[in-house]
């Protein structure tokens, strides 16, 4: 934006669509402000400038600042995070950061109180009706995040042997005997849109989903003692590929890092993990489901010598919460591959996967971290001297 088009918005005063400050030291209530943008078409956020249409003179310091503040609002205290774009504006007495909030594509947006803000004119205010409410889902189109298109993975990248071997297994006809080409196939199968692969058929099917989708995998650290260290750790895997193949190399990381116990088996029979295999089972898979695609960042695995824990994007979805799950309760974050699951992993879906886990080791602790955007798992280990 050059200098003269800011003056030419400074001088209409704030709108829906412009907002001034004259400085921002807030992390909340700048999050409010992309909030209520996200929530109503979008806008900008012009910070270094006074409501009367002056300039404050931000400096390069000030700058630095911001930045880090802008980026910690958005990921951290919107919820779902969003992606807002800055600009460094010169002017004679001094710099103007414009922050670009685009519209939202998975409304409605909130504050990390939970708290829907919309635009009003030049001002916010809170979405307090029923029916505002669901008129910003229904503009949002009940976007899920598995479905959201992956740019550039088109047909090309399919692993088609891969897949020919998954439909006649699940169907009972092979691709050949189809009367449909193999797009229309993944898009009656909503693994593709216009030519596109989503989230789902990449990372159901592709040949290699982490070319497009690098944060979307599993990184998994085995550290000696409790505690995480920077440097020191035993063994340590990036884990790649398609959705079954993570979900086996997780397996193995796990069951590679932990005890087996013989117990009253014959000497040559395999040990029994100390922590059941059903049990990581059904606690690797649902994570890899029900984590949030929404959160550019990895699924994390840690061993401890005192405990394993499961880290996934996203915090519970709405207002599930950790008793509702223990007692079989579900939410579906990813309709799509929740579907595909059942035929892939052992995951039988119905909210039964953590009631499963419990049964087969009722240790396992879980924690639901709003503020964080994360929800994780907590397995504790049998201690051994």
């Amino acid at each position: 934006m050059e200098t003269a088009e800011l003056l030419e918005i400074i001088g209409r005063d704030e709108d829906s669509k412009h907002q001034f400050k004259a400085n921002v030291t807030n992390e909340t209530s700048l999050a409010q402000e992309m909030v209520a943008f996200s929530n109503s078409g979008g806008g900008s956020i012009f910070i270094g400038v006074s409501n009367d249409g002056t300039f404050t003179g931000l400096g390069r310091e000030d700058i630095g600042r911001l930045n880090q503040l802008v980026s910690n609002a958005a990921s951290q205290q919107v919820r779902p995070p969003i992606n807002p774009q800055t600009e460094n504006i010169s002017t004679p007495e001094g710099l103007v950061m414009r922050v670009v909030v685009p519209d939202g594509i998975s409304k409605p947006y909130m504050d990390k109180n939970g708290v829907i803000w919309v635009k009003s004119g030049a001002d916010k205010r809170k979405a307090t009706s029923r029916e505002e409410i669901q008129r910003l889902y229904q503009s949002a189109g009940l976007i899920h995040g598995d479905e959201i298109p992956v740019p550039g993975m088109t047909v090309s990248d399919l692993d088609v042997d891969y897949f020919k071997a998954f439909f006649e297994k699940n169907f009972g006809e092979t691709l050949e005997q189809q009367d449909v080409s193999l797009p229309d196939i993944l898009h009656n199968m909503n693994l593709m849109k216009d030519g596109v692969l989503n989230i789902s058929g990449a990372l159901l099917f592709a040949k290699k989903p982490s070319y497009k989708l690098p944060m979307f995998i599993v990184k998994a650290i085995a550290f000696p003692g409790n505690d995480i260290h920077e440097t020191n750790y035993q063994d340590s895997r990036d884990i790649t590929g398609k959705l079954a193949d993570v979900f086996q190399q997780s397996m193995s990381f796990v069951l590679g890092n932990i005890h087996h116990i013989q117990g009253d088996q014959d000497v040559n029979a395999p040990g029994q993990p100390e922590i059941p295999s059903i049990a990581l089972e059904e606690l690797i898979a649902n994570a890899l489901i029900h984590r949030d695609y929404f959160v550019s960042a990895p699924i994390r695995i840690f061993v401890f010598d005192n405990r394993v824990e499961i880290i996934s994007p996203g915090h519970l979805p709405n207002n599930l919460t950790v008793e509702n799950i223990k007692s079989g309760n579900s939410n579906i974050r990813n309709p799509i591959l929740a579907s595909f699951a059942t035929k892939i992993l052992p995951y039988r879906g119905l909210g039964s996967g953590i009631t499963r886990a419990l049964k087969a080791y009722p240790d396992i602790h879980f924690e639901d971290d709003r503020d964080g955007n994360l929800f994780k798992v907590i397995i504790p280990r049998v201690v051994h001297e």
